[in-house]
């Protein structure tokens, strides 16, 4: 009986640990990995967060043509083939669990994924949440509220989840939208992005399940200039938490290619969104990775003005973000249910009482910069958003298949262009499972490395022997 009782008492306490041990020992995994360049008092890797995941050779068929883009040549030559989904993101996420821990984010990501028919997927949503993570579909948008009911509800009409995460990428180098085949302006696809968040607001207010949204639009010397105007309408339409750019690289079908990607720098684009935003929008107080791959703003919007959650100019601020890596990193916030969360919370206060002191000071640092009376009066009318700014930059093709080379051989480059990009490798946010070989691998390696003979292999593997997948109108 006292063994009995010894191993309950045992599951109880791991279940309402602040940090799982798999978590701690993946966490600390990642910090080792990590370059000097990237071990800063901002980085999150490490010391919260292990990093986004994503699928891959899932589903890779499009059915909108871009310029660029990064799938390669065969891509659209592989049949969107359900079961063949399903399999494969199980056997990534098995992996990716198994080396990362029991908890992070993870995107459901191939070339299109509402030509998955509804029920394939939602049953790829719920093999990523059966694995700990929190997914999110990335998709062009071009898909009616049938196909999103269809996916979310069961055949009984009932609620398959509480919560979805989309991200949606909309910009003019776009062909073949259903009703604005080829625009000219982003502009004009000003009514699409706010049709695509309307669908959400619509599936909350008729079956009660919320959403993230994110907005994606790739940039190139063609829309550089517009991304200003961007910014400001999708903010203003209310529906997105997140607006996100990746300035255009070298990578998958050259055939797409057009023009010196070059031009257009993490700086440049970031300019473009204080312009739109009619303020400095501060990315240094959080990093993901390498900052010259992501710059992150987290942040709230009070009426039209953002405000960052953590400003390092006040040393009150940076003192509460070291105190939260220090004593909260890894705590799993968002996948624990409101009593274990309690719990582990209280356990953290136990060992650290001081924390509620750094807390409260953090708070009223945050409010007195931002009005104080009126964010207060702004969160009681649950007129308080989230908004996050984002730039991923991706690395060119040619520079990335000799850096990861050099880096399976344990060869640090000579030349500074592959050296940096090593760093960068080493440094990455985002990875995807082989499951095959045990390896993890960035997503830059992933489209500029092994997609182009992974989609071969698929070719010959799923046919495009139909002629009609299931997708958004079938």
């Amino acid at each position: 009986m006292w063994k009995k009782a010894r191993a309950y008492a045992r599951r109880i306490e791991l279940r309402y640990r602040p940090v799982d041990p798999r978590t701690r020992s993946a966490l600390d995994a990642r910090w080792a990995a990590l370059p000097e360049t990237a071990r800063t008092p901002a980085q999150t890797l490490g010391r919260h967060a292990v990093g986004c995941e994503g699928t891959h050779g899932v589903f890779p068929k499009c059915n909108l043509t871009c310029s660029p883009c990064y799938h390669s040549a065969d891509a659209n030559k592989v049949r969107v083939d359900g079961e063949h989904t399903l399999r494969e993101i199980g056997a990534q996420l098995k992996f990716l669990a198994s080396r990362r821990g029991p908890r992070a984010h993870a995107q459901l990501i191939g070339g299109e994924v509402s030509l998955l028919a509804p029920d394939d997927h939602a049953a790829a949503l719920q093999i990523m949440r059966d694995y700990g993570r929190e997914p999110m579909s990335f998709t062009h948008g071009d898909f009616d509220y049938e196909y999103l009911r269809a996916v979310v509800l069961d055949p009984d009409g009932n609620a398959r989840f509480g919560r979805v995460s989309f991200a949606a990428h909309f910009d003019k180098l776009m062909r073949g939208r259903s009703g604005i085949p080829r625009p000219r302006t982003e502009a004009e696809l000003t009514p699409y992005r706010r049709r695509f968040a309307e669908m959400f607001t619509r599936l909350k207010s008729e079956h009660g399940i919320a959403s993230y949204l994110a907005h994606n639009m790739t940039v190139t010397p063609d829309n550089i200039d517009e991304v200003a105007a961007v910014v400001g309408e999708v903010v203003d339409m209310g529906g997105y938490s997140m607006v996100s750019f990746q300035p255009a690289a070298f990578v998958g079908d050259e055939r797409r290619w057009h023009g010196d990607y070059r031009e257009i720098d993490i700086d440049t684009v970031w300019e473009q969104i204080e312009l739109g935003m009619g303020q400095p929008i501060s990315y240094s107080a959080i990093q993901f990775g390498d900052p010259r791959c992501n710059r992150t703003a987290l942040g709230f919007m009070v009426g039209r003005r953002w405000h960052p959650f953590l400003e390092v100019t006040s040393k009150v601020e940076e003192r509460a973000r070291e105190e939260f890596f220090t004593h909260l990193g890894g705590v799993n916030f968002g996948g624990s249910g409101s009593l274990a969360l309690v719990l582990k919370l209280l356990r953290v206060l136990v060992g650290h009482p001081h924390g509620v002191v750094v807390a409260v000071k953090w708070a009223a640092s945050v409010l007195r910069r931002c009005g104080g009376r009126t964010v207060v009066v702004a969160l009681l009318r649950k007129e308080v958003r989230p908004m996050t700014f984002v730039v991923h930059r991706f690395m060119d093709a040619e520079n990335v298949s000799p850096a990861w080379t050099l880096m399976q051989s344990g060869v640090a480059a000579t030349d500074p262009v592959i050296l940096e990009t090593q760093e960068r490798l080493a440094a990455c946010t985002y990875s995807m499972a082989h499951p095959e070989t045990g390896e993890l691998v960035p997503a830059c390696v992933q489209h500029s490395v092994l997609d182009p003979g992974e989609n071969q292999e698929l070719r010959r593997l799923l046919p495009v022997t139909v002629a009609h997948s299931p997708g958004c109108c079938g």
